[in-house]
């Protein structure tokens, strides 16, 4: 079958379209046909040798897939092995996709939607009234996240680098926007706030970390789910302790054995898509050997919206 191989880590070019063995069977997996592979985040830190965890070369990335399993229209979640014509999914993360919902709408839910949903609502723990900072807010999880708790009742304070993401976020149901780049990025979102926030979510890491906490408010909560810019912070537990703050961590793979999570998520999700309540954004889908420009393009966080390998191409 064709496959996206890494033989070495590295930069985009250790992604490679090459003839690769058939996934061998497992236990309580079934056989996808794959229509569409996500790219995400957790791809490019995978080919770098910074994700959470470790895989052994060579190696088949991707981490959600839409596609067939016996006629039945599927997507679902897999621990590596997306970037190929077939990839085994597991029962537990793998769910029928509704007539109302396409493929496009699909392969942005499985990894960024339960992810989004699962931040503001598991980790977070958001509620109606509640300010929540959402990163990133033209981007995959970033452009559910909003609509998600600006839905919940919650005010949005969206961050973006570019005027044009910040008025999508704006367009999806953002109250108020901020350039991510900023120097004094914790002032200008309690200026957007009108003062210290409740929640925010943190995927950058470094200084952008840094400002982001500060602009909590005393007792509020901040979930980390990345670190884009490639750089891991330090948290202080005086700061901590002297404001009373809460800091999680977040990795969705935590709740693949949870019977309940993803399932009440997933459905959660299809029925926002069914009923218009919840836009998913397609971004540009590339062909399946056009993995490493997919990559760049990420990693220069030019894109909004999702993108994926159309396998079939």
């Amino acid at each position: 079958m064709r496959a996206i191989v890494m033989r070495e880590f590295g930069g985009p070019d250790v992604l490679r379209l090459e003839d690769a063995p058939e996934p061998a069977p497992r236990a309580g997996h079934a056989l996808v046909e794959v229509a569409l592979a996500g790219v995400n985040y957790a791809d490019v830190h995978v080919r770098g040798d910074t994700y959470l965890a470790p895989v052994e070369l060579p190696y088949i990335p991707g981490n959600e897939v839409v596609g067939t399993i016996d006629g039945r229209r599927v997507v679902g979640l897999t621990r590596g092995g997306g970037y190929a014509e077939r990839a085994l999914l597991h029962r537990r993360v793998t769910w029928d996709v509704p007539d109302a919902v396409s493929d496009e709408q699909a392969v942005a839910l499985a990894l960024q939607g339960n992810s989004a949903w699962h931040l503001l609502f598991t980790a977070l723990r958001l509620t109606k009234g509640e300010t929540v900072v959402v990163p990133a807010a033209a981007g995959g999880v970033g452009t559910l996240a909003v609509q998600l708790a600006a839905r919940a009742g919650a005010r949005v304070i969206g961050l973006a680098g570019s005027a044009a993401k910040r008025q999508l976020a704006l367009d999806l149901g953002a109250h108020a926007v901020v350039d991510s780049t900023a120097e004094d990025l914790t002032e200008r979102i309690q200026d957007a706030a009108g003062g210290p926030v409740e929640t925010a979510l943190e995927m950058t890491g470094g200084a952008t970390f840094a400002r982001t906490l500060a602009a909590v408010a005393p007792r509020g909560r901040l979930a980390v789910y990345g670190f884009a810019g490639g750089e891991l912070a330090d948290v202080s537990t005086r700061e901590l302790m002297e404001r009373s703050l809460t800091v999680s961590g977040f990795w969705l793979p935590q709740l693949y054995g949870d019977r309940t999570a993803l399932r009440t998520s997933m459905r959660a999700l299809f029925d926002a898509v069914a009923d218009g309540s919840l836009t998913t954004l397609t971004g540009t889908t590339y062909a399946l050997g056009e993995a490493a420009q997919a990559h760049h393009d990420l990693a220069a966080r030019t894109p909004t919206g999702k993108l994926a390998l159309d396998v079939n191409r």
